[in-house]
């Protein structure tokens, strides 16, 4: 048997500065392409811990092993069948003549194989495979090809374009270089190092040298050792200061892939700042600059921030005065607003909301303010929330719109309203269920941790998903300018995490009816239907449920189940908890299947199904003991269910089995005898009520 000798691979892409965003994609695409070409090609590869490399001027690939050659690449061509290949003397007609010619081999030579239709002839055929370099050029092409560019940039008098324009290409195989070409350059062995710290070729002699090498000229190309190398000075920079550094995971990135030789530079701005509301501050250092804020030993903001230059500089000095310098303006701009809308304060803000349209059926934000408090003030009885106090928080809730603060720094919505309504000494539980209105702001983020603050989220989103599907503002495909999806979700986390037991078709019926009831102009926003956006929240609770381990089976029996999605979505939660336990019992999927076929029995019975079970005409002993093994569950059951411990309820089900099985194995249900197939019916409708009790558990039959 012929082996395969394994062979280490370089590929690296070289290229003007790429888009920070997309680059960890990018580099991502390029691996998966060509490891894609070489398995559409048979040739092996050793993966090992590969992984995508990339700076902002390169994207490469090393893998630590490939074969040098593909295996053996087998042919098989058919011919025709015996009855049109030969004629009655056995000899050769000339479509057999034909085939095998084309094929440059004697008929004798061709092989036979048998199909439905009979023996017909066959050519197979065995060639060696192509060596993997004469492979490669068309494997990178294609891979780059494949790579998600929205919009090539083209340079120079080319046709061709990429992300950026490219300047060099690096394609080893051990230490040979591969001949190959790709968008305007030839491969060849020659890296780049540092544009300012080792602006010169670098010699790759083997693709195993490639990232030392890099490192020699000043370039990490190993994004997670980059991402460590932040993360270590950052924090020790931060520790010189005194303090610690905040690390948003998000501009983490984006630093790592703004740099190729990170080097922390500890910074520091006028104290005097710090009046201006923290968010402000850190919006501007993070998201304007991507520099680190430092907090103090309280958690508060310091005067003192990180940035991260993509160079070791001679003069340090020049470079923490020009970040200094930069976010200076930013800070005093915050400042003169901050100021500025403390002198116009909250009731004057709030008046200019009634010029600002929400939507052109929904009316003006001052409509949506008064819907949202006339549905908080509502909720907050029924959720132990003082009414007066939810309903202050939604009147004030949008004032900070009209601020100079959130003009500048929209991300500040509801934040910069906490830090008014706090200067204006309204109630704490006010100005925070302000700020908390808005969360969960994003995918993972925390709900709304009062519960003051819980009721104005609520309230916000059921106005929101109500005016929006009266508006006909429903999303499609990738569409979802209201962002609908995110707050039915953002609902149901709240009632769900924050425990309120709350029914939620009354919630969205109310919510329906407040919108309803607004009339613009002409445009009038049609009525929303409560039903609908029931379906619609429970849709977005699939999701949620399956990253917590939630089968759709289990999903869909607890959907099913009778009353299940009329009561509080707690009631629900509790429910898919208890089914996800059930199914783990080896009881499970016995009493599921039972319950599917009792349930398939009884749709096709046409005529009317006796309420009560007559023992009287009970004949075989595993109908009685079924019978008493029902009657006693459904006892044992009924506080259960009033206490709501649908866990218990389930465990005390799963010792039905061996009545069930017993039912199941002796009694034929369908007996000649009207009033006894009645009977057994009757006790299957019984079954299957109280097996369906928590959940429709006949889903989990597979």
């Amino acid at each position: 048997m012929m082996t395969t000798t394994m062979t280490p691979l370089l590929v690296e892409l070289g290229t003007e500065e790429l888009p920070v965003k997309a680059l960890p994609g990018l580099a991502q695409a390029l691996f998966d392409g060509i490891l894609d070409g070489l398995g559409r090609r048979g040739i092996a590869f050793e993966r090992g811990e590969a992984k995508p490399l990339y700076t902002p001027r390169r994207l490469a690939v090393l893998l630590p092993g490939v074969a040098s050659t593909q295996p053996e690449q087998t042919s098989e061509v058919l011919g025709p069948y015996l009855n049109i290949a030969l004629d009655a003397d056995g000899q050769p007609t000339r479509a057999l003549q034909g085939f095998a010619a084309k094929a440059g081999v004697d008929w004798t030579a061709l092989g036979r194989t048998t199909d439905s239709k009979g023996e017909r002839f066959v050519h197979r055929s065995t060639t060696p495979g192509a060596a993997t370099a004469d492979l490669l050029e068309a494997i990178v092409t294609d891979a780059v090809a494949a790579m998600p560019i929205p919009k090539p940039m083209r340079w120079g008098a080319h046709a061709y374009g990429f992300a950026r324009p490219v300047h060099w290409l690096v394609v080893l195989l051990g230490r040979d270089v591969v001949d190959a070409g790709l968008l305007g350059v030839r491969s060849d062995r020659m890296s780049r190092g540092h544009r300012f710290m080792h602006d010169k070729p670098v010699w790759i002699g083997a693709p195993g040298d490639y990232v030392e090498a890099l490192r020699g000229a000043k370039v990490l190309a190993d994004p997670d050792e980059r991402r460590a190398r932040i993360v270590a000075e950052v924090e020790a920079a931060a520790r010189g200061a005194g303090g610690t550094a905040r690390i948003d995971a998000g501009i983490l990135e984006e630093v790592n892939g703004l740099t190729e030789w990170p080097s922390a530079v500890a910074c520091s701005f006028d104290p005097a700042f710090l009046a201006v509301p923290s968010e402000a501050l850190i919006a501007t250092m993070e998201t304007n600059q991507k520099f680190f804020p430092v907090l103090d030993a309280d958690g508060r903001l310091s005067e003192h921030f990180v940035g991260i230059a993509n160079i070791e500089s001679r003069d340090l000095t020049q470079v923490r005065q020009g970040y200094e310098r930069v976010i200076r303006p930013r800070f005093a701009d915050a400042r003169f607003f901050f100021v500025e809308d403390m002198k116009q304060g909250l009731a004057s803000m709030n008046e200019g909301l009634r010029t600002v349209t929400y939507q052109q059926q929904l009316g003006s934000i001052a409509d949506k303010v008064a819907r949202v408090a006339a549905l908080a003030e509502a909720i907050a009885g029924q959720a132990g929330v003082d009414p007066a106090l939810a309903r202050r928080a939604a009147v004030l809730s949008k004032a900070d719109l009209q601020s100079r603060l959130v003009g500048e720094f929209p991300e500040l919505q509801g934040i910069a309203g906490r830090y008014y309504a706090a200067v204006e000494n309204e109630p704490v539980e006010v100005a925070d269920a302000i700020d908390q209105a808005y969360m969960p702001r994003f995918g993972g983020d925390a709900i709304a941790p009062s519960r003051t603050g819980q009721v104005l989220a609520i309230a916000e989103r059921l106005d929101t998903l109500a005016g929006g599907f009266a508006a006909g503002l429903k999303p499609t495909g990738n569409k979802d300018p209201f962002a609908l999806r995110r707050n039915a979700l953002g609902l149901a986390r709240t009632l769900v995490e924050g425990g309120l037991d709350l029914p939620l078709a009354p919630l969205l019926s109310a919510a329906c009816d407040g919108v309803g009831a607004v009339q613009v102009g002409k445009a009038a926003a049609a009525p929303a239907d409560a039903d609908e956006l029931r379906d619609f929240v429970f849709d977005r609770l699939r999701g949620y449920y399956a990253e917590q381990g939630i089968t759709p089976q289990q999903f869909e029996a607890v959907l099913a189940a009778p009353g299940a999605t009329s009561g509080p979505l707690l009631d629900f939660d509790r429910r898919l908890k208890a089914i996800a336990e059930f199914a783990r019992l080896p009881e499970a999927e016995a009493l599921a299947a039972a319950n599917k076929r009792s349930r398939n029995i009884l749709r096709k019975v046409e005529a009317e199904v006796p309420v009560a079970v007559d023992p009287a005409l009970m004949s075989e002993p595993a109908e009685r003991e079924l019978a008493d093994a029902v009657d006693a569950a459904i006892a044992d059951s009924a506080p259960l269910l009033d206490a709501r411990d649908y866990v218990a309820v389930l465990g005390r089900l799963a010792r039905l089995r061996p009545q069930v099985d017993a039912f199941f194995d002796a009694v034929m249900v369908n007996a000649d005898d009207p009033a006894v197939r009645n009977n057994r019916l009757a006790l299957l409708t019984r079954l299957s009520g109280v097996l369906g009790s928590v959940a429709a558990i006949e889903h989990l039959s597979s």
